[in-house]
């Protein structure tokens, strides 16, 4: 997990809930609401995922979007700004994020766990789903 400043509080309270669910969360930081910088702790955090130490990430920030854009810079990343339980079951089915954004000026707590928990549990479909993610990869890689 990451967060910046203004996601400082959802990510604190998301993390209460994901452990209480047995899940193991590897906290990058912000580890205080003093103002901080989004890619400070969004890159490590995404490396974890990108080099396959985590399994998915969960970043807040304000509005999500400065942690998917420095996310989304690292190969592997897919990287996605979710603020309903729908967006988020279709990117994680057809899309196989494996980092979600969550905007946090955006969201109130209870949304946010539903979203999380989709996150968490909704499988990727593959299938012709796949052929894209290949492609996003292969595009992502330098040769």
């Amino acid at each position: 997990m990451a967060a910046d400043h203004a996601g400082f509080a959802l990510k604190e309270e998301l993390k209460k809930r994901i452990i209480e669910t047995g899940h193991t969360v590897a906290d990058v930081g912000a580890h205080s609401a003093e103002p901080s910088d989004y890619p400070d702790f969004g890159r490590p955090a995404a490396y974890l995922v990108a080099q396959g130490q985590a399994d998915r990430g969960i970043f807040c920030c304000g509005t999500g979007a400065g942690m998917a854009i420095t996310a989304n810079r690292l190969p592997g990343i897919r990287a996605v700004v979710c603020f309903t339980v729908e967006i988020t079951r279709l990117a994680r089915a057809h899309n196989d994020a494996n980092v979600l954004c969550l905007p946090a000026r955006f969201v109130d707590f209870e949304t946010a766990w539903q979203i999380v928990q989709v996150f968490l549990t909704e499988p990727f479909e593959g299938g012709r789903h796949l052929r894209r993610i290949e492609k996003i990869d292969k595009n992502t890689r330098y040769e």
